[in-house]
């Protein structure tokens, strides 16, 4: 498990173990079929049992984890179903915010997307994977603020954990980061020209390069994978 541990007494202490054990679970820090304690992680954070609790239950939400009564916790399986479902449904609210995004956007959130891809461009040149995998969604979190529409994010966010754990698997020989960031930066040249048509395609390529990958990435690792 990794190592992190620190807290911010300024924040929820369940959102905080929530947020950390998911970026544990989809950067593979703890591989699918891995037993988790409730015990283990109150003391890893220092924290009581509740909290770790509420975290638990929200990963089960998201179909990171199998709560068993009685019988402990573990992290699931990738679910190639989840994902299958997952791009479907991603696909079909991100092309909806990028079309409506293409009529809102304003020269400053236009600069806000450009520093953005600034800093992917940075975080690849410095091969750090995991930074661009952030940025990559703040990319795709800014679209939403765009379209006005906070909730299409929020909504995403719910149901992409499947899919994250193929992105973060995929970075560093199936979807290269260079290639993702070509491809951000044909969403965000028909952006500027306020190409409707355009940016929707441009999504829509996007988009399928986790379909086309998932398959991949299962033969390398079908101990990680489920049908289900």
């Amino acid at each position: 498990m990794a190592a992190e541990s620190q807290l911010n007494p300024t924040q929820p202490v369940n959102q905080q173990i929530y947020r950390i054990l998911r970026r544990d679970i989809v950067h593979c820090l703890i591989a699918p079929g891995t037993p988790l304690s409730e015990k283990e992680v109150s003391v890893r954070f220092d924290v009581s049992r509740q909290p770790v609790r509420e975290a638990f239950i929200k990963l089960a939400e998201n179909g990171l984890i199998q709560i068993r009564p009685q019988r402990g916790s573990y992290v699931n399986k990738i679910s190639l179903s989840q994902v299958r479902n997952g791009c479907f449904v991603r696909q079909a609210i991100e092309c909806a915010v990028v079309r409506r995004a293409a009529t809102l956007i304003t020269d400053a959130q236009s600069y806000q997307l450009e520093q953005n891809l600034n800093q992917q461009r940075i975080a690849i040149d410095r091969h750090q994977l995991t930074d661009f995998f952030q940025l990559d969604d703040e990319f795709h979190a800014l679209l939403s603020q765009i379209a006005d529409c906070q909730l299409a994010w929020d909504t995403i966010e719910n149901i992409k954990a499947a899919i994250d754990r193929v992105r973060y698997m995929s970075l560093d020989h199936v979807s290269s980061p260079e290639m993702l960031l070509r491809q951000h930066q044909v969403i965000f040249s028909a952006l500027e020209k306020r190409d409707v048509e355009a940016v929707d395609k441009a999504m829509t390529q996007h988009l399928q390069e986790i379909s086309e990958s998932v398959l991949l990435i299962r033969q390398e690792n079908s101990d990680w994978f489920s049908e289900e």
